[in-house]
């Protein structure tokens, strides 16, 4: 499983928007339609929710990729 590492700027950030800044969504409205598709979890769950707060410590998840948020 290939592990991207996010340092967070801020006290959150939105999951579509991550998706996009970590390189796997090419813009917002992708990472919400990939969010939407229910391949991506967060912290092991399944996450529907496209605009949930992503805090560090948290693990996100799909097709092999797990995002650490710092």
């Amino acid at each position: 499983m290939q592990t991207i590492d996010f340092d967070l700027d801020g006290e959150f950030v939105e999951l579509n928007q991550l998706l996009k800044l970590a390189g796997i969504a090419t813009s917002g409205g992708e990472g919400k339609q990939i969010v939407a598709s229910g391949a991506v979890r967060v912290d092991g769950a399944p996450e529907l929710r496209k605009t949930a707060k992503i805090r560090g410590g948290q693990t996100v998840e799909l097709d092999g990729i797990r995002i650490r948020v710092k």
